[in-house]
């Protein structure tokens, strides 16, 4: 490609753009939904956290399953003065082996997000593999739908997991899918610290 061509490319790409965010105008916080078979969904909600943190706004996170170890992201977050972490689980349902244990906890979290959802000194909460709770039946969607509905318009709201309920997705801002295509654990790689947990 000449640079003549290149240039004119870039210019009708720039206009498509600016025309995006000039069109873009309304401020207010979204709800994103990271989901799917492939890893990285709970490390991308922690990413867009730092993110957060790093220009002085409130946030939580509420792990509804991860317990029965510290992970190398609360061991790195868990002192930030900005920040309020909540290890509601008690692990993995095939751990646990107890499901009205993991009711209560599920319940137990879920007064503690709403909560924070009611809260408006809080600009970003990580609800890290709530979708979960639906899928096992734990949690109704409706309730948890209708708290983020009247959640302080500023407020962002991420929720990750693998699969997520339809209401959910109904009212959802952005949605992202993470693909597996391969994993480590499957070819015989032991999860290690630092990568998975």
């Amino acid at each position: 490609m000449s640079d003549a061509s290149h240039l004119n490319r870039m210019q009708r790409k720039k206009e498509v753009v600016d025309e995006r965010i000039s069109r873009a105008t309304e401020e207010r916080g979204v709800l994103i939904l990271l989901k799917g078979n492939g890893k990285g969904k709970s490390s991308s909600a922690f990413g867009t956290m730092a993110r957060s943190l790093g220009h002085g706004q409130q946030c939580a996170v509420i792990q509804f399953i991860k317990g029965r170890r510290e992970t190398g992201e609360y061991l790195f977050f868990r002192d930030h003065p900005k920040l309020d972490w909540h290890i509601m689980g008690h692990g993995f349902t095939w751990e646990t082996q107890d499901r009205e244990r993991d009711v209560e906890a599920a319940q137990a979290a879920w007064l503690v997000a709403k909560g924070l959802l009611e809260n408006p000194a809080y600009h970003l909460i990580v609800l890290d593999e709530m979708s979960y709770m639906f899928k096992y039946g734990y949690l109704d969607p409706e309730p948890v739908v209708e708290a983020l509905k009247r959640r302080p318009a500023h407020q962002n709201v991420i929720i990750t997991g693998r699969t997520m309920a339809t209401p959910l997705q109904e009212i959802a801002d952005t949605i992202s899918t993470v693909q597996d295509e391969r994993h480590a654990f499957r070819g015989g790689v032991k999860a290690q610290l630092g990568i998975e947990y």
